[in-house]
């Protein structure tokens, strides 16, 4: 095995497995954006779900509708990120609420100084009540004042999210969701924001506190909280997450930030520079360093390639 291989492969499986996050500055990532960049973040673990850091870009192919792309850049550093919160507010969230929040502020710890956030809370409707910014002291105010009630637009949150995310500054983006997803409110539809999803150049993850078992009583809505946030992470090569008590929230939060902050970012210009509007699937292969575990990645889907 490669000596240089072997360290830095140890040394990223033991700050995975050791999950620290520090905030603070962090070098730039390598990485500079253009408009025929496709980005593709993505996530290695080993077989015990441990991250692993320390590959290099040999280490990747990528493919796009089964044709492998040239990597044009690639960076494993921790790269600046500019993160959308969104938070039920709706009466269902009732009792979940204060956990929820507790929630949200373990995941602004994992932020560092260059990061950007905004806050967006929902009930009946969406609302923007916080616009990007880089002191976290702020979200936590606006979350000190949270209250519940009414229904839930989850729908249109997430399409209120997306376009203001078109303001980052950062090229590594996502979104954190918290909710108890059941929409019942919103103007758009699953179908609609599905689309807008895997339009946009966005990393979904959904934290979904849900009742352990169905009961009598509970809404249509309800019941399909949680294949509603899967199916809008999965696209975006996110992650939904599913706690049965609001006690779990505050961990898995923190996890969700440690995720964020290890994380390798691909960039390839596709060779098929057709602008038609197609959907072109996206496939991430991990070469097999000698001597290491079975690995796993996870990656953005596809995307949609713009249109003259």
């Amino acid at each position: 095995m490669n000596a240089n291989w072997s360290i830095k492969a140890a040394l990223g499986l033991f700050w995975g497995a050791c999950v620290l996050a520090q905030t603070g500055e962090v070098p730039a990532a390598n990485i500079r954006v253009h408009s025929s960049l496709v980005l593709v973040p993505v996530t290695v673990v080993d077989s015990a779900n441990r991250y692993v850091l320390g590959l290099e870009k040999q280490n990747f192919r990528v493919f796009e509708d089964d044709r492998e792309q040239k990597i044009a850049q690639f960076s494993g550093e921790d790269a600046a990120l500019s993160v959308g919160l969104l938070f039920d507010t709706s009466g269902s969230m009732g009792t979940k609420l204060a956990t929820a929040r507790m929630a949200l502020l373990e995941f602004l710890k994992t932020m560092n100084a260059p990061d950007e956030t905004f806050l967006v809370e929902f009930s009946d409707r969406a609302e923007l009540t916080l616009g990007f910014t880089e002191d976290t002291s702020l979200v936590e105010q606006k979350l000190t004042a949270v209250r519940s009630g009414g229904l839930t637009a989850l729908f249109d949150a997430v399409h209120l999210a997306l376009r203001e995310m078109k303001k980052a500054r950062n090229p590594r983006k996502a979104l954190l969701i918290v909710s108890d997803g059941g929409d019942n409110s919103s103007v758009y539809t699953s179908k609609e924001i599905e689309e807008l999803v895997r339009e946009a150049d966005v990393q979904i993850y959904t934290l979904g506190v849900f009742e352990p078992y169905a009961f009598m009583g509970m809404s249509k809505e309800e019941l399909s909280g949680p294949r509603t946030l899967s199916a809008i992470s999965d696209q975006t090569g996110g992650r939904a997450y599913a706690a049965s008590s609001s006690a779990e929230l505050p961990d898995i939060a923190m996890r969700i930030g440690i995720e964020l902050r290890n994380q390798y970012l691909l960039a390839y210009s596709p060779a098929n520079a057709a602008r038609n509007g197609s959907y072109r699937k996206v496939r991430v292969k991990v070469v097999q360093p000698e001597g290491l575990p079975g690995l796993k990645a996870r990656w953005r889907l596809g995307y949609y390639a713009p249109a003259e």
